[in-house]
């Protein structure tokens, strides 16, 4: 839905990875398109010549080097792997946040998913979802190393105010805003709305949600140790087995 001139009653943003489930799907979607195309897995041998320099060249840049895998990939083909993620993604969805979702349709909010994530699948997780707008990193090209502009921190915040009208804003805020995140990262983005809840956040954002009166959810997570976390993030990125993430 685009947003119109008109106010809504409220808005309501949502980030997605980690927020709405507990992983990074970029790593998931890496794991869809590995597993359709397996000889796109050895993109995996440049991101890992790449990350000792990670320091140096920066959030951005990796994610550039990150999303070599779907080099010169067809828009259509793009399209189709996004559609099918998405719809393999649903039902890793935290039950508390579709409840949140839900709430804020039925009070008529405009609600916003706005992630780090390559916009191709997370306009289609919004779209099963029932967001009124989604948002994400745009990937430009299909270079080996593809033109994005990170769609994190402040620059969601700069991409909001471009995307919504002037109405949807009230003394430097949303209307009635709710936000919804996990990551420090994502301050910027709760700093134009007027409520926040916080999922599973660690300590520093624990302790600034506790500050500001703000909700904090702990939803059960799908691992039940750093280490297996770690162990599947690695199969994940490595496109080995069937369904590290147990979606």
């Amino acid at each position: 839905m685009n947003p119109t001139d008109n106010p809504p009653k409220g808005v309501a943003l949502f980030d997605m990875d980690g927020t709405l489930l507990a992983w990074d799907c970029q790593l998931l979607f890496r794991h869809h398109v590995i597993h359709e195309q397996p000889l796109r897995g050895l993109a995996v041998i440049l991101f890992l010549k790449f990350l000792p320099f990670a320091g140096l060249l920066g959030t951005e840049n990796m994610k550039r080097v990150f999303h070599a895998f779907l080099w010169k990939m067809p828009p259509e083909q793009l399209a189709e792997l996004s559609q099918s993620f998405a719809i393999k993604l649903l039902p890793s969805i935290y039950p508390e946040l579709k409840s949140a979702i839900e709430k804020h349709r039925t009070a008529g909010h405009f609600t916003i998913l706005s992630s780090a994530s390559p916009e191709c699948y997370v306009a289609e997780v919004g779209k099963l979802l029932g967001f009124d707008l989604s948002l994400g990193t745009v990937l430009e090209n299909h270079l080996l190393f593809p033109d994005l502009v990170n769609h994190k921190g402040a620059n969601k915040v700069t991409r909001l105010r471009k995307q919504l009208p002037p109405s949807f804003f009230h003394e430097d805020k949303l209307i009635h805003s709710h936000g919804y995140t996990d990551s420090i990262a994502d301050l910027p983005m709760l700093e134009i709305c007027h409520q926040a809840t916080v999922v599973n956040p660690k300590t520093a954002l624990t302790e600034i949600a506790e500050q500001n009166g703000w909700t904090i959810l702990r939803p059960a997570l799908p691992w039940k140790s750093s280490f297996e976390k770690s162990w599947r993030v690695l199969l994940l990125l490595l496109g080995i087995g069937k369904n590290p993430a147990k979606l």
